[in-house]
C-alpha cells in the first residue's frame, strides 16, 4: 500500500479519469472496486471524485462531444506550461490548454507522437491519488503504441524519463525517474500495427478470477483472458460503457 497526501514527484502517473456516463459507471465501479462517488457541485461540471474510506483514487466526469469511453492517465508536473512546451517541441498535440480547476490545480490534455492521449497535473489542493498499491486504487500505468522507440523518445525528451527494457526480446521497458533509477513508476509496451495507442490503467483486486466474474455480472468484459506473470495475475477487461482497464492481483510479498 502507497499512501500521500503531497504532491507527487514530476512525471510519476499521479491521477486517472474517465469520461462516461457518470450515473452508470458509479453504479459498476462501485459494485467492483467498492468505491463511493461524490459528484461536485456546477462549478466542477458534474465531475464525480471516486473514494476508498477516505482517500481519492480516481475521477468520473461526463463524456464530451465526440469523445469515446475511456481512461485517461494524468502525470504531475511541477511546471505545466514548461512541461507543455516541451511536449509540443517533442512532437505532441496540446488538445485541452492549460486549464486552472478552482483551487484545485491545473490540468491540461496531449496526444504524443504515437497518438496516445495523455493528461498532465499541476497539483494544487488536489494532489492526486492518495492510496495506491491496494485493491480498489492504481497499480500500474503502460503506455501502449505501436511505435515503442518513438514513445520512448517523447518521455525521455519531456519527462527525463530512462527506461530498463524487458530481457527476451519483448518491446516492453519500465519507466524510471531520473532521481531514482531502482523504483520504476509505469511502463512502455508495444502493440500491434493498427491497434489505437492509449494509456492503460491497471486497477489492484484481491482475487482477479472473482473480479472477472464480477465484471460481467455488472454489464462489463472480458477483453483478453487472465495469464499469470511474474508480477502477478492479472486480465484486460472493459466496462458496460467499452472503457478498457486492467486487474491485477500482485503475488503475495
Amino acid at each position: 500500500m502507497v499512501t500521500r497526501t503531497t504532491a507527487w514527484p514530476a512525471g510519476t502517473p499521479c491521477w486517472v479519469d474517465l469520461g462516461t456516463d457518470v450515473e452508470r459507471a458509479t453504479a459498476f465501479y462501485s459494485g467492483l472496486f467498492g468505491w463511493r462517488v461524490e459528484v461536485g457541485g456546477p462549478e466542477f461540471g458534474g465531475y464525480g471524485m471516486c473514494y476508498l474510506g477516505d482517500a481519492p483514487v480516481a475521477g468520473v466526469g461526463p463524456l464530451q462531444e465526440g469523445q469515446t469511453s475511456a481512461w485517461v492517465t494524468y502525470l504531475a508536473t511541477e511546471d505545466i506550461t514548461a512541461t507543455l512546451a516541451k511536449a509540443t517541441a517533442a512532437g505532441g498535440q496540446v488538445v485541452v490548454p492549460e486549464m486552472q480547476v478552482a483551487d484545485q490545480g491545473t490540468m491540461a490534455l496531449v496526444i504524443d507522437p504515437t497518438g496516445a492521449a495523455f493528461g498532465l497535473w499541476q497539483a494544487g489542493g488536489h494532489t492526486g491519488v492518495d492510496l495506491a498499491n491496494e485493491p480498489g486504487a492504481i497499480v500500474w500505468n503502460d503506455h501502449k503504441s505501436a511505435d515503442f522507440a518513438k514513445a520512448k523518445e517523447f518521455y525521455a525528451a519531456v519527462f527525463g524519463y530512462s527506461f530498463q527494457d524487458l530481457e527476451g526480446g519483448f518491446d516492453y521497458a519500465t519507466v524510471h525517474l531520473a532521481a531514482d533509477q531502482e523504483r520504476p513508476i509505469g511502463g512502455v509496451g508495444a502493440i500491434g500495427a493498427g491497434e489505437a495507442p492509449y494509456w492503460l490503467t491497471y486497477f489492484q483486486v484481491a482475487d482477479t478470477d472473482a473480479a472477472l466474474v464480477k465484471v460481467q455480472e455488472l454489464g462489463g468484459r472480458v477483453v483478453e483472458p487472465p495469464m499469470d506473470t511474474p508480477y502477478g495475475r492479472q486480465a484486460l477487461v472493459a466496462d458496460d460503457q467499452g472503457a478498457i482497464f486492467a486487474v491485477i492481483t500482485p503475488p503475495q510479498g
